[in-house]
């Protein structure tokens, strides 16, 4: 259990019948009537985002997610299968448990977090950046970079971002995978 006075950013709790991680949080002192603790809080499974308003004091379960470094292997038909870095115990994930990250996903990436509640992975964390090869862009363009825009580019996982004029087929650039921004030529 864990007091509202004791939020930080970062604490996961069980609240409303899911996991929720707090994002901000504020404690009020009214001058008049008890203090609050003012929430914005994160759901760990749905990424959906709730503000909420406790008693200072009030008492909520905490949850224990266990954080395990793995490794991508292989995709085999619809499941990605991932190894632990330190057990070398591999587990299959489907795409619906990995999200969106799955277009940043190549052979051989390591540094993916998988948080676990009772068992179950409730979510899957890629590194804040990868480094993967521009396979398709539209030929490089002189002289038309008054705009600051890009041309979309496709990379070897399939992902499509937008990319600077200047990049080429077979360049090595970094993304950001957070943003899905370019970041870097490498």
């Amino acid at each position: 259990m864990i007091s509202s006075n004791d939020f930080r950013t970062g604490v996961t709790i069980q609240y409303n019948n899911g996991l929720w991680q707090i994002v901000e949080f504020q404690h009020v002192k009214p001058g008049k009537g008890s203090a609050f603790v003012r929430t914005k809080m994160k759901n760990v499974e749905t990424g959906n985002t709730l503000e909420v308003t406790f008693r200072a004091g009030e008492k909520l379960p905490t949850a224990s997610i266990e954080k395990s470094e793995m490794q991508y292997l292989y995709k085999s038909g619809d499941h990605y299968t991932m190894m632990d870095a330190v057990t070398y115990e591999q587990i299959e994930l489907a795409e619906a448990q990995i999200g969106s990250a799955v277009e940043f996903l190549k052979e051989g990436l390591e540094g993916i977090l998988i948080l676990r509640y009772d068992g179950r992975v409730i979510g899957v964390d890629l590194p804040n950046t990868v480094e993967l090869e521009v396979k398709e862009t539209a030929p490089d363009e002189r002289g038309d970079t008054s705009s600051g825009g890009g041309k979309p580019a496709t990379l070897e996982t399939g992902a499509i971002i937008t990319v600077p004029f200047h990049l080429k087929v077979g360049d090595k650039i970094k993304v950001d995978t957070r943003n899905r921004k370019y970041i870097t030529r490498v």
